[in-house]
């Protein structure tokens, strides 16, 4: 079932609600069905997120953005279009990923942290980590 909700000048988008929690996920988006996604957080066209994920209360997953497995977003944080939150990674509350930008595979980034774009975190690339996009 889709919600339609209404954003910034008028504009009214489509969502349907993530069963595990809620949240409202873009019928063009791919939440694994074990991903929790808290009844406030959106998650946009084109994002992934994969098996046992958790994207907290007020955040938004911006458009072709990836979560890998494990990985951990807090409250109310921004991960911008086409960066990756890599498998195990955590990312404290209030923080902001910047566009393009990478979290390594098990690095964890304390809360209020502020990600410029195009930016790896986290030190250096482990094995590529496989990902499922939206069509």
């Amino acid at each position: 079932m889709n919600e339609e909700v209404e954003l910034e000048k008028g504009v009214v988008t489509k969502y349907r609600r993530h069963p595990n929690g809620g949240g409202f996920v873009s019928p063009k988006a791919h939440v694994d069905a074990t991903a929790f996604v808290a009844s406030t957080a959106y998650v946009e066209n084109g994002a992934s997120i994969a098996r046992d994920a958790f994207v907290g209360a007020g955040s938004w997953i911006d458009r072709d953005a990836m979560l890998g497995s494990r990985s951990f977003i807090g409250a109310n944080v921004h991960v911008g279009a086409g960066a990756v939150v890599s498998d195990g990674a955590r990312v404290g509350s209030h923080s902001r990923i910047g566009a393009n930008s990478r979290i390594v595979a098990g690095h964890h980034l304390e809360r209020d942290a502020m990600i410029p774009d195009n930016v790896v975190v986290g030190g250096t690339e482990g094995p590529k980590t496989r990902y499922v996009r939206a069509a």
